[in-house]
């Protein structure tokens, strides 16, 4: 897989983690296959290529079609509110790699967050918190802070903090991967339609080869 594919597939990954954090905010709930692939990407440090971080290409397809249907047609309040998330989190990416003191935090964190897998696995509510505590750690000391819109009995339920926080952190992983890859934000303004049409050309392949 070539760098403009490893690049889409870590965009798709940043917004599908994004579009989580929405779907747990405003219906409690979240699609299980793609919160399972978020999450481990986290744990993930020596992949030897891209796809594998999400534990295949599969892992993002969530992503890939809320990146291709987006990029089309960003208009409707739930697109704007998942852009809002992936924007904020690419912002703050720039503030965070260059702050060594975090980056050491985040590194032990995650060492930490794969001992805990490996003992309950990874996605126990101890490993959950334990990125949840990493990203507050972290990500959220930067100003300024992502605000999550939602409704507030899902928002507040039972271990739903933890995951927002958690699938946050995830989005901040992929947005590294992705600048390590190239890509760059004015990538999202000025080629959005060639994002689309990688985007489509990987989930055809995906639904070819089932």
């Amino acid at each position: 897989m070539n760098d403009k594919c490893d690049r889409v597939l870590a965009l798709a990954a940043i917004f599908q983690a994004c579009a989580l954090v929405r779907q747990i905010a405003h219906e409690g709930r979240a699609d299980v296959a793609a919160f399972e692939a978020s999450i481990k990407s986290l744990l993930v440090v020596d992949a030897p290529d891209v796809p594998s971080v999400y534990g295949g290409v599969a892992g993002v397809r969530l992503g890939l079609e809320v990146l291709a249907f987006l990029f089309q047609a960003p208009h409707q309040q739930r697109d704007a509110e998942i852009a809002k998330y992936a924007l904020a989190i690419m912002h703050l990416e720039r503030k965070l790699v260059k702050r060594a003191d975090l980056m050491d935090i985040l590194a032990q964190g995650i060492r930490r967050a794969q001992e805990q897998a490996e003992m309950f696995g990874p996605l126990h509510e101890n490993v959950i918190a334990a990125l949840a505590h990493l990203y507050q750690e972290t990500v959220s000391t930067i100003p300024p802070k992502i605000v999550v819109s939602g409704t507030q009995g899902h928002l507040m339920a039972a271990g739903n903090p933890e995951k927002v926080r958690a699938l946050l952190l995830a989005a901040m992983r992929s947005a590294i991967l992705w600048r390590q890859k190239g890509g760059r934000r004015w990538h999202i303004l000025f080629q959005r339609q060639a994002q689309v049409k990688a985007a489509r050309e990987i989930l055809g392949e995906l639904n070819h080869a089932l």
